[in-house]
């Protein structure tokens, strides 16, 4: 059970070409913060910006801010790892920039993690300023990949959340290349529970994700943490076996008889291209696995740091 008057909370804020939303998102953030009466770091993860989003983190002068500048854009859940990797309060919060998901809610988040729970997550109940496709894409998504995952991960949850520093320690441990950080988050368990919140549009910029970006990041969430559509590669392989062999059968037996010749070349190229379909997608699926397991064999660093600043607050408790 944390204590419920003494601890460090730290806020981790990965930002990528949030040049416009970041001086509204801090300032915002600062009065949560101010009522909150315990010591803070606020880390925020440069992930490769091409704007000025370095430069306005720095020109913030809090104490509380500490940067972490990767040395190139390595994408979201590389910026989060960075971010929990150089956390150091006992509880921890994951916030986007953009200020969908309200800095507002950080209280409510510390009041579920002071009843026990190790992991509060944000649960979105609405979701304005986005269109109808991508609710609803969004929305099949999760309940696709909860039908097909032993991993229970939390529908309509983003990575807006807080994270005891047992669960943060745990995340540390998983390395992989191929990171799918809503995932993992429920993949360590520990005790968790929602809050329930109302998304905002985004308050200034553009979305980072396009649809084409979406389905790749949906693929990488299901190969991540099931392998069921190797079996489905399988059972389709089987089922095309069965239904080929059988009608093979039937063409022999009509043959004999009734004599007649065998005919039909639109029937046989039909059938020709629906088998060479089902092979070229089962092996997509399967190439799909390998170069996973291609990427994850090199080992290689999940990311590299330019340079990282420490809050003036985190030294002074250090020294």
């Amino acid at each position: 059970m944390p204590n419920n008057n003494k601890f460090t909370l730290s806020i981790v804020v990965p930002a990528y070409n949030e040049e416009e939303v970041l001086p509204e998102f801090h300032k915002r953030l600062t009065e949560v913060l101010e009522n909150l009466s315990v010591p803070v770091e606020i880390l925020y993860v440069n992930d490769g910006s091409s704007d000025e989003t370095l430069k306005v983190i720095n020109g913030f002068h809090d104490p509380r801010v500490a940067v972490i500048d990767l040395s190139r854009n390595f994408g979201k859940e590389i910026a989060l790892t960075a971010g929990l990797d150089h956390a150091c309060g006992e509880a921890v919060v994951v916030i986007d920039a953009d200020l969908q998901d309200p800095p507002e809610l950080i209280p409510q988040l510390i009041d579920k993690w002071q009843e026990g729970f190790d992991v509060v997550y944000a649960r979105r109940t609405t979701r304005d300023g986005e269109s109808f496709l991508k609710k609803a894409s969004a929305k099949l998504f999760y309940r696709v990949i909860q039908g097909v995952s032993r991993v229970k991960i939390p529908a309509d949850t983003g990575d807006f959340r807080l994270l005891s520093r047992r669960a943060v320690e745990a995340l540390k441990q998983l390395r992989e290349t191929h990171r799918f950080m809503k995932g993992l988050f429920a993949w360590i368990g520990y005790p968790q529970v929602a809050v329930n919140y109302h998304r905002d549009p985004r308050f200034a910029g553009k979305t980072k994700w396009n649809y084409w970006q979406l389905w790749n990041f949906a693929l990488e969430g299901i190969t991540s943490f099931t392998i069921n559509p190797l079996k489905i590669a399988t059972y389709l392989g089987l089922m095309t076996s069965v239904f080929s062999f059988t009608y093979a059968l039937f063409i022999i037996y009509k043959t004999l008889v009734f004599g007649e010749s065998v005919q039909g070349y639109p029937s046989l190229m039909v059938v020709i291209l629906f088998l060479g379909g089902v092979q070229l997608m089962s092996l997509g699926v399967i190439g799909e696995y390998l170069g996973r397991m291609f990427n994850e064999t090199k080992q290689r660093p999940l990311y590299f740091v330019n340079s990282f600043n420490p809050s003036t607050s985190q030294n002074e408790s250090d020294q």
